[in-house]
């Protein structure tokens, strides 16, 4: 299995427009994070979870000729407002997968409705086949993907077991019956957006407390706003398993 960080930022990216802050004007390429999102490949399949308003950049630079799913954690617009991107996926392969909470489901209806419709349809338009995820084990391409429940602030969103790799963001609060899914995974990743509290998301004091609650044998931070700092100045502060992820970072497992 291979893991690309497609992206690793927050919802405004990094560097933010206009902002003058020392970490968006850093000429470190691990400072430069696009929206949060990663590709899971096996077996000669590839999915991704998440696809931000940076979709079609994402797939460009990391040469992704196929796409057989999108795994979607949550509605919010830093997450999917980059759906219609799927378009030469579509041309080439037919109605593209996508996977998410039935609520998800119904807010991309909404927004795309161009896509769901199937009454004098725009020929442009892709197409999709919705699969509603509830909490409990459910098969892609021969693996069995687990997902992991939690709370983004009041929101309800979904991290992923991908077998010894879980990708998690967005996440405030998850209880110990989720944190059981996970324990003693080889591979973790989870959001810090930055060191002071959030309603929403962990900081990263709150991000360590909950690597020691899964206890990985390594962990990778993500979803990272500019207020965490430089890249290479936090990660000499962390635990010895665990790193800051950056764009364009890749795992093998």
């Amino acid at each position: 299995m291979k893991v690309t960080f497609l992206g690793t930022g927050t919802s405004q990216g990094i560097p933010i427009i206009g902002s003058k802050h020392p970490v968006c004007l850093s000429k470190d390429p691990k400072d430069k994070r696009l929206r949060v999102s990663v590709l899971v490949e096996w077996d000669n399949v590839s999915y991704v979870v998440d696809c931000g308003p940076d979709f079609r950049q994402q797939m460009l630079r990391a040469n992704v000729e196929r796409l057989d799913g999108v795994l979607l954690t949550h509605e919010h617009t830093d997450h999917v407002i980059g759906l219609d991107d799927i378009r030469p996926f579509y041309f080439r392969q037919g109605d593209i997968s996508i996977y998410g909470h039935k609520r998800v489901l119904g807010e991309l209806k909404k927004r795309f409705e161009y896509i769901f419709t199937t009454e004098d349809k725009y020929p442009g338009a892709p197409s999709v086949k919705a699969n509603i995820i509830e909490n409990k084990p459910f098969q892609l391409s021969g693996l069995e993907v687990v997902p992991i429940n939690g709370m983004h602030n009041k929101l309800q969103v979904f991290g992923f077991r991908f077998k010894d790799f879980a990708y998690l963001t967005d996440m405030k609060t998850v209880s110990d019956k989720e944190v059981g899914k996970i324990k003693n995974i080889k591979v973790l990743v989870v959001n810090a957006l930055r060191i002071k509290p959030h309603i929403a998301h962990f900081n990263l004091e709150e991000a360590l407390q909950f690597i020691e609650r899964v206890q990985p044998e390594r962990a990778y931070i993500t979803h990272i706003s500019h207020l965490l700092g430089f890249h290479e100045e936090v990660e000499k502060t962390l635990p010895e398993n665990v790193f800051l992820a950056y764009d364009g970072l890749q795992l093998t497992l």
